[in-house]
């Protein structure tokens, strides 16, 4: 059985996705939900379901990301953990704690990368005309927002959107997602899963 650790730094909707989805005949089980704040919502949610909490906050450690990634790992470490999923974790990390971890990390990033890494993906998407936004799982490198993609899955953009309703449709592909490459993740399978709104046109399924 899989060891997974998450990380958050929210209300932990996609890392609630994950742990429901580890039950049963999953190949992985949830061992640690971490988060870089104790405001962080989710850290609740994730003990309500039994599952252990931990908080390195990242603030004592301004100007010194290698310190708190030396603290994350001290924490993460002794859970032993296969599998790390970065579940909206909002911090850049050095080449220092990726290489630790490597080969063992998955992302959800909020757009259809390689299109716009970083933040306000929404609200770019909109700006940019696109017609279609969505998600992306992928290997975390030292690279923002980069690495190998395991999955995505797209939604469509409405005439009438706004980032704030185009977030709520993304966020709901990501609750699809993320889980579905987690399964096939732990089960040595690094083939791409690629999820479509079923309201998206013909002939965007086809493209």
């Amino acid at each position: 059985m899989k060891r997974v650790v998450i990380l958050i730094s929210g209300g932990g909707s996609n890392m609630v996705a994950l742990c429901e989805s580890m039950v049963r005949d999953h190949p992985a089980r949830p061992v640690l939900v971490l988060a870089n704040s104790e405001d962080a919502g989710g850290l609740r949610k994730a003990a309500d379901m039994g599952i252990d909490t931990a908080v390195v906050d990242h603030r004592p450690f301004a100007g010194d990301r290698v310190a708190f990634e030396e603290k994350l790992i001290e924490t993460i470490d002794p859970y032993t953990p296969d599998i790390i999923c970065h579940a909206g974790f909002m911090r850049i990390l050095t080449e220092h704690y990726v290489t630790h971890y490597a080969g063992r990390m998955l992302n959800i990033h909020p757009s259809l990368l390689p299109k716009y890494t970083g933040l306000n993906t929404h609200a770019r998407a909109l700006e940019a005309g696109d017609t279609e936004a969505g998600c992306t799982v992928h290997e975390v490198t030292a690279l923002l927002d980069d690495g190998p993609i395991l999955g995505q899955g797209t939604v469509p953009i409405l005439p009438d959107d706004t980032p704030d309703t185009l977030a709520s449709r993304v966020l709901k592909m990501e609750h699809q997602l993320y889980p579905a490459v987690l399964r096939r993740f732990a089960e040595g399978d690094k083939t791409q899963v690629t999820l479509r709104d079923p309201t998206l046109p013909i002939s965007a399924h086809r493209a």
